[in-house]
């Protein structure tokens, strides 16, 4: 076959030996010919043939072949698929290769297959009232709610370390690190490594030292580190080129590093630092990286040594000094979420762990039968919408991932989509992290017809802390205290360029939408940042390039600004356009040829991981089959 297959090592031959048959070359000759959807779901046969050999096989094999192929570097190779490996192999174990959830699992793996069509499921919702008396605006002044997201910190940032290291992972010191590094890491951060806690304490305190003071705060999820340095590859593969140089830039997650005692000991961590430097309630969500393995939440527990029920141990805990103790019971038994009210408000919280519904969890693919309500979150938020309505309350709901994202599952963001429908008039606003950007997403009453008069609802979602992604920053709302709708969105920044950033980071107000934006589509003073005003905002966007690119720059705070041209401002006002996954324009167009599908979900995959996941099982099997 290949030419590594002659240095098969020693512990792979019991295996040849064993199946009495061709198995490893069944194997590696359907990567090589991995090309479309078809073939990978051909793929799925030796591979499942491997899986029912065991672990060790399946995690051995793929490896030896990650490290011969230069997927990734050895030690990323073993760490990743030592930890991940186990969970494909129990996948494969219980699917069919031909079914629908292989077909899923071919799209979340190897990027070969289009998501199918939505599975036809109706929420089981209560019966539509007459819309409620919702509460009117008396002009009062608005108060402040701070929303913070994907912080990553490091907690093994080293002051001094190389920050343009030829590991991995720089910003910390290693063995063999030079007496003398090149570029040495600054006390409060570097654009090549992930957060210092130093960082986190400096942002902390801006929020806390806000003119006007806040009335709470919201948090998105993302605390432990994920994003470290790629190595510069050879030009030997068209597709990893592309993949790695063009989109994901110089990034890639150590998340073949962190293990659970390191996640405890970081979620306990930012906690506690939140609790000693912000005196009023936090109200958080669970992050696809705040468990391990990275995006690692099962739906059963199918296996007791990767159950996450650990994570919401620590966190019903952790949370305990803002939530009730109703809340703080449902964040242990509810897969980490929960609702609660904010104080001496009628504006009830409910958060939503949104990782049951990631593309990336691949825990997900495990059964030939649908699953339209993983862990039954989508009832649960439900339910406390309805709660909400009677009461005659107004609901904000948190979570991680928009559902408006590539990688969300299109089954859930459908069925999600259906409560939204149902409540638009209790939920006054709603509010995710995950992309690390200063973005959007709008949910409307027919998708087919997108316009202002149907735009019923709209995500917004927080910049990240960590200075990969750009300038680090958070937002601050001013909310109507009698509505609870959004009148003004503020991003606060710190730029990583000034001198003073490394002795004293200065935080301040980077835009105002209101001020920016208003204007330009002509709002008039009194009105809240509804959903019809985000969409006559992408109306502008359309028609007015000086104003798109304003936004392109706002992404990332300035920080890492990528060009955009006309065809990448329609995909960004299509995906602004579709907080309902089916809707964006993320995917290859049906029929393209394999280069530019390839290319097309590679970049998709890059989003995913150097976004938010970190390198993962399924960016290492999208590069096996990519590189022959």
């Amino acid at each position: 076959m290949r030419v590594f297959l002659r240095f098969l090592p020693a512990f792979l031959l019991p295996l040849a030996l064993a199946t009495g048959s061709t198995l490893i070359d069944d194997v590696l000759a359907a990567l090589n010919n991995a090309v479309d959807c078809t073939s990978c779901h051909a793929l799925l046969v030796p591979l499942k043939a491997l899986a029912h050999v065991g672990d060790t096989a399946f995690v051995d094999l793929f490896t030896e072949t990650c490290i011969q192929s230069g997927a990734e570097d050895p030690d990323v190779c073993q760490g990743i698929i030592s930890a991940e490996g186990p969970i494909i192999a129990h996948d494969l174990r219980q699917i069919s290769p031909a079914g629908q959830t292989a077909t899923k699992l071919c799209d979340a793996l190897f990027g070969l297959c289009e998501p199918p069509p939505v599975n036809l499921f109706r929420v089981q919702l209560p019966p539509a009232h007459p819309v409620p008396r919702l509460p009117r605006s008396t002009g009062k002044k608005p108060f402040q709610v701070v929303h913070m997201s994907d912080v990553h910190i490091d907690r093994e940032y080293t002051v001094g370390a190389d920050a343009n290291c030829t590991k991995n992972i720089c910003c910390r010191i290693f063995a063999d690190s030079p007496q003398n590094p090149g570029e040495p890491a600054g006390p409060n951060g570097n654009p090549r490594c992930d957060s210092p806690p130093s960082l986190a304490d400096s942002m902390l305190q801006a929020v806390a030292n806000l003119d006007g003071g806040v009335k709470f705060s919201i948090f998105t999820g993302d605390v432990v580190e994920g994003l470290a340095r790629v190595l510069p590859l050879p030009a030997r593969r068209l597709i990893k080129t592309i993949f790695v140089s063009c989109v994901c830039g110089k990034y890639t997650g150590a998340t073949w590093l962190v293990d659970k005692p390191e996640v405890m000991a970081d979620l306990r961590a930012f906690d506690a630092q939140l609790l000693a430097r912000l005196p009023q309630p936090v109200f958080p969500a669970i992050g696809n990286h705040d468990s391990a393995p990275v995006n690692s939440f099962p739906r059963d527990s199918t296996n007791a040594t990767l159950d996450s029920q650990w994570v919401f141990d620590v966190q019903s805990e952790g949370w305990a000094p803002w939530l009730d103790s109703v809340a703080t019971r449902q964040v242990k038994h509810v897969s980490g979420s929960y609702s609660a009210l904010v104080p001496g408000t009628r504006l009830r919280i409910i958060s939503i762990n949104t990782q049951y519904w990631y593309k990336q969890n691949f825990w997900l693919y495990d059964s030939d039968t649908p699953q339209p309500d993983p862990k039954g979150l989508l009832a649960f938020l439900a339910r406390e919408l309805h709660f909400t309505e009677i009461a005659g309350q107004r609901a904000w709901i948190i979570g991680h991932i928009p559902l408006g994202k590539e990688d969300i599952t299109e089954d859930q963001s459908n069925y999600y989509d259906q409560i939204v429908q149902r409540f638009q008039h209790t939920i006054a606003g709603q509010f995710f992290g995950h992309s690390h950007k200063d973005q959007f997403e709008i949910a409307y009453s027919d998708f087919e017809d997108q316009a202002a008069f149907n735009a019923v609802s709209v995500g917004l979602i927080a910049p990240a802390l960590t200075p990969t992604s750009g300038n680090p920053a958070f937002k601050v709302y001013d909310v109507d205290p009698d509505t609870y709708e959004i009148m003004d969105v503020r991003v606060m920044f710190t730029n990583i360029t000034e001198p003073s950033f490394q002795t004293s980071p200065v935080w301040k107000e980077y835009y105002s939408a209101r001020g920016t934006y208003g204007p330009l589509v002509g709002l008039h003073p009194q009105e809240p940042l509804s959903p019809a005003f985000w969409h006559n905002l992408t109306e502008v966007f359309a028609a007015n390039d000086t104003a798109f690119q304003l936004f392109n720059t706002f992404l990332s705070r300035g920080g890492a600004v990528s060009i955009c041209d006309s065809n990448c401002r329609n995909v960004s006002i299509c995906d602004m356009r579709a907080l309902r996954s089916e809707n964006n324009c993320d995917h290859p167009a049906a029929g393209a040829p394999f280069r530019k599908r390839s290319a097309s979900r590679g970049r998709a995959f890059a989003r995913d991981f150097v976004e938010c996941s970190g390198p993962n099982i399924g960016h290492i099997f999208f590069r096996l089959t990519a590189s022959y």
